[in-house]
């Protein structure tokens, strides 16, 4: 391990959202593992909410592990909603670069710690290559999403001078516009304009979103090292299209499984990174249910179950789901739902998914999800909503054979029948094959030898010159 003033001294800072905090944690917990002291900076609204999920002690148990905050630049709240992330991404954009030098500075003054010797910043988090060059020492982007999805943001441009992006006006919806191909950009096959990240829906060319995710996808190209919560045989194309345009990308996923190569004893194992307190009682119910016999829901859209619906369900509903209005849902409908539905405010997705009772995911398809699902063999019905998700959504079901979509017009008995299909239908059954043998891959793929355990060995090696394997 070293002595306190050779140990390599990594500062991780994700973007302030529970879907990029989680693989960011992932990775800390590997780090050190390693042999690396970890600081996991979170913004102070964030770190008021880990305390209140985890407990006060949660930040303090682990030796070489700390975490320390920095503020996110917007007026002080006590709600523990999710942030509005229009808002969230501007402020970040302006002032964070400031409070996140100074905590640098903190650190590395500290005659208790060693010197910040790297910093891994998420992809939407880019000042901090700014910073890492000012102390000269490298800084790695993680990108937390899909590797299509950064194809998607660094082509925002492109959509820009083609003069596709912005829309003229709102009729985009309606008028057919979303539906042209996009067969000009190198790694992505049979996507249409519908299918690239949401955030181009605008007629702002202003737009704060717009402007955001392009600017951060450019930059992440200006670091030391891009890595990608993935593996190579799933995202191939999309990969070798990426690393034509910058050569240092490493492909370390899926992090759930390489987590497997922990030591089964240290504290840090056994870190969360939920924002939101956990309910295990829904565990408790998915033991009385019959093998892949539950549809799993975490969406939080109350128009998705109803009477209609025969298959058992566990529905994630957010406290937030919907604003100022906590207890949404009729007591008529949950005495309805009592024998085959069980709801609970927020789940460990990963224990949920690993259970032999669920059947199916229905899923907003965000990259989490979507990793959680293949490392599991479960099948997804695929109801994007937002950012990467439909491009997500369209490889989920059109590439890997492992989702169906939900259009977003879709009526009840639509989704009665997809639900029918990918749980007992013909089609199902082949998505299933496919599913299980994508999960066999990823397991490949992070095992002694595989492809995402070498680039994680390999990335430690050349990009943080820090010499030994992962165990």
């Amino acid at each position: 391990m070293g002595t306190l003033n050779n140990k390599p001294h990594a500062v991780l800072l994700p973007y302030p959202a529970q879907g990029h905090v989680n693989p960011l944690m992932q990775l800390a917990k590997l780090l050190h593992c390693k042999g690396f002291h970890i600081t996991f900076v979170n913004t102070e609204f964030n770190h008021r909410r880990l305390i209140q999920s985890n407990g006060l002690s949660f930040v303090k148990d682990v030796i070489d592990f700390r975490f320390e905050t920095i503020p996110d630049g917007l007026p002080p709240s006590d709600n523990v909603a999710t942030q509005d992330i229009w808002a969230l991404s501007d402020s970040v954009q302006k002032n964070c670069l400031t409070p996140f030098r100074e905590l640098l500075r903190k650190l590395n003054s500290s005659p208790e710690l060693p010197p910040v010797s790297c910093i891994m910043s998420d992809g939407l988090m880019s000042f901090a290559i700014e910073a890492a060059h000012e102390l000269g020492i490298p800084d790695v982007q993680f990108w937390t999403a899909s590797a299509i999805g950064l194809i998607g943001f660094l082509h925002f441009d492109d959509l820009v001078k083609r003069g596709i992006v912005p829309f003229r006006d709102n009729n985009f919806m309606n008028d057919g516009s979303l539906d042209m191909p996009l067969d000009w950009i190198a790694g992505i096959e049979n996507i249409r304009l519908k299918d690239m990240p949401t955030l181009i829906r605008t007629t702002d060319p202003k737009d704060i979103m717009l402007n955001f995710t392009s600017d951060e996808a450019q930059n992440c190209l200006k670091s030391s090292a891009i890595i990608f919560n993935t593996y190579d045989e799933l995202e191939h194309q999309v990969l070798d299209a990426i690393s034509a345009k910058f050569s240092h990308i490493y492909s370390i996923g899926p992090l759930s499984l390489l987590e497997r190569h922990l030591p089964p004893l240290p504290v840090a194992k056994s870190l969360r990174s939920n924002l939101w307190k956990e309910d295990f009682k829904c565990l408790e119910w998915l033991d009385k249910q019959e093998p892949q016999s539950v549809l799993y829901v975490n969406y939080g859209s109350i128009t998705v179950m109803s009477e209609q619906h025969k298959h058992p369900f566990l529905w994630i509903v957010r406290p937030d789901v919907v604003m100022g209005n906590s207890g949404f849902l009729p007591h008529e409908y949950l005495e309805e739902i009592k024998d085959r539905g069980f709801l609970a405010p927020w789940c460990s997705q990963q224990q949920v998914l690993s259970h032999p009772s669920i059947g199916a995911f229905l899923t907003h398809s965000g990259w989490n999800s979507t990793l959680e699902s293949i490392c599991n063999g479960v099948l997804m019905l695929c109801w994007p909503f937002f950012n990467e998700q439909p491009m997500n959504c369209r490889y989920s079901c059109t590439k890997w054979g492992i989702g169906m979509e939900i259009n977003h017009d879709v009526q009840r008995s639509e989704i009665q029948n997809l639900v029918k299909e990918i749980m007992q239908g013909e089609k199902g059954k082949h998505m299933k094959i496919n599913a299980l043998e994508w999960k066999k891959k990823a397991e490949e793929a992070t095992s002694i030898g595989g492809s995402s355990y070498n680039d994680f060995n390999r990335f430690i090696n050349e990009v943080l010159h820090y010499t030994g394997n992962i165990h």
